[in-house]
């Protein structure tokens, strides 16, 4: 739940190490989640569609942050990115074992080895 009593609440007054960067990161993250939720929930709770509409803008405006902070991560830390590639990898073979076929978005592979592969081509 939001803190807005103090201010500064969130401030702290030096620098952090990457180590307290990354954690600060990952409860980002999941106050992003928390907010995609909460829209979410409001924009199909309403019967105005001007609120449902707003809403739902809001909503994927989050998940783009999510996004942000995941790249981020995986910038700051590369065993995040290691990571991400296990699972989705993980996550490939079972499709495979379902017999579902790889899909792309938009006609680009948007897997996180596309995008890790994009930030060593740069």
């Amino acid at each position: 739940m939001p803190s807005f009593v103090n201010p500064f609440s969130g401030n702290i007054d030096r620098k952090i190490s990457k180590t307290e960067l990354l954690q600060a990161l990952r409860v980002d993250i999941a106050s992003e989640l928390e907010a995609i939720y909460l829209y979410d929930a409001h924009s199909h709770a309403t019967e105005d569609p001007l609120a449902a509409k707003v809403l739902a803008d809001i909503r994927d405006e989050e998940i783009e942050h999510v996004g942000e902070l995941m790249a981020l991560m995986r910038y700051l830390d590369p065993r995040v990115a290691d990571l991400l590639l296990e699972g989705e990898g993980e996550v490939k073979e079972m499709m495979e074992d379902l017999g579902i076929s790889q899909i792309t978005i938009r006609g680009v592979d948007t897997s996180v080895g596309s995008l890790i592969k994009g930030e060593e081509e740069d």
